[in-house]
């Protein structure tokens, strides 16, 4: 696997970036949470100046074989139907691109379908808007339940797929990156990794998805509790071989008592989707580049924190930019510290609770590079 050079940020500039917030025509601290985004743009960029240039969507799609065993109520082929949808601007993270100026690439990493793009933007010539990146790796995943879900082999050409796509944005000139999934059935391997890497219990890790109900829950979580163990089981009798110490059989245990089982690179690759490690990667690559990363719903914010597991600096560059309607995403959020940026009960996924929120961001850069300050306004200061 890749290593990243993925820094604290430094801090060597708050006392500036500081004073030019509190020295703005208004009264200290009267802008709230955009003076807290402000200072922490201004430190990921390292300037007084910061700046929101040429913004970069990122549409990453695959199918997850887990699917197979009945975990969401919509069946894979929505994943390849939606992904053509998106080549022809009719997918909602197609208008929030739109509308907030977002360059969008729609990205297939391991969809179960052959797209034929050539063919596809020739019948379709009136329609089609983009075409699909073709990164593929192998058509979804394999069903976790019974093997890993991928290769060593294919998690490093995942998270390559990221790096690069975070790589091309970057020499494009983007300053800030989103990203967004497509996948049916990725619900299921983030909620086993936010079971695992914070201990929280998997069934309040477990939610409707795309609509399941009480039913639907209780089957998935009776099928992710038995991978869990299995997992656990497994990976408890290579330690005891190898350390002859006595394993946990706790499938709840807390993070550090995992630590005796597995490393969290073995975790994610047992579980994750293409499209996951893909956006673990293109978040690292965009920490080491120093860019702004905003995180979207459940799923995106299971790949932040899978990212934090590796390289816990990662979330100095990370804007979690809203708490969605997924059961455990708030629970997610706090055990991160994390501070969403809103609350609309949104869970439609694709990346575009983090392109609603782009607007506030917005308004916290402008204030740093627009607004007046007491002096040149001749306005007294009056604290």
């Amino acid at each position: 696997m890749r290593q990243f050079d993925i820094r604290p940020l430094d801090e060597t500039l708050s006392p500036a970036i500081q004073a030019k917030i509190d020295n703005l025509n208004k009264p200290k601290g009267s802008l709230g949470r955009l003076e807290t985004l402000a200072l922490q743009i201004c430190l990921i960029q390292q300037t007084l100046e910061p700046s929101l240039a040429h913004p970069c969507h990122l549409l990453l799609g695959g199918d997850h074989g887990i699917e197979r065993e009945g975990v969401s109520v919509s069946p894979r082929e929505v994943t390849w139907q939606q992904m053509i949808n998106f080549t022809r601007g009719g997918g909602g993270v197609n208008m929030f691109c739109r509308q907030h100026g977002f360059d969008l690439s729609i990205v297939d990493v391991g969809v179960d379908h052959d797209f034929g793009n050539e063919e596809l933007r020739m019948k379709n010539e009136e329609f089609a808007t983009a075409r699909i990146i073709d990164k593929k790796i192998a058509y979804g995943t394999r069903n976790f339940l019974h093997e890993p879900a991928m290769t060593e082999e294919q998690f490093n050409q995942a998270m390559t797929v990221g790096i690069d796509l975070a790589d091309a944005c970057s020499k494009k000139g983007c300053r800030i990156l989103s990203i967004g999934e497509m996948g049916i059935g990725n619900t299921s391997p983030s909620s086993i990794w936010m079971h695992l890497f914070t201990g929280i219990p998997l069934l309040e890790c477990i939610g409707a998805g795309s609509g399941l109900n009480t039913d639907g829950i209780r089957h998935k979580y009776e099928v992710l509790k038995k991978a869990v163990e299995q997992f656990i089981a497994h990976s408890s009798k290579q330690i005891v071989n190898e350390k002859d110490v006595q394993p946990n059989d706790d499938y709840n245990a807390t993070l550090s008592q995992r630590e005796l089982f597995t490393t969290n690179y073995e975790l994610i690759r047992n579980f994750g989707g293409f499209e996951m490690v893909a956006a673990i990667g293109a978040m690292l690559r965009a920490a080491e580049l120093h860019l702004i990363i905003l995180i979207d719903g459940f799923i995106m914010t299971a790949c932040a924190l899978a990212a934090c597991q590796l390289y816990p600096a990662a979330k100095d560059y990370m804007i979690f930019t809203h708490c969605g309607d997924e059961s455990g995403h708030k629970r997610m959020l706090d055990y991160l510290g994390a501070e969403p940026l809103l609350q609309l009960g949104l869970r439609l996924g694709e990346g575009t609770g983090a392109l609603c929120a782009f607007p506030i961001i917005d308004s916290a850069v402008r204030m740093m590079n627009e607004m007046n300050n007491f002096d040149n306004a001749n306005i007294t200061k009056y604290f």
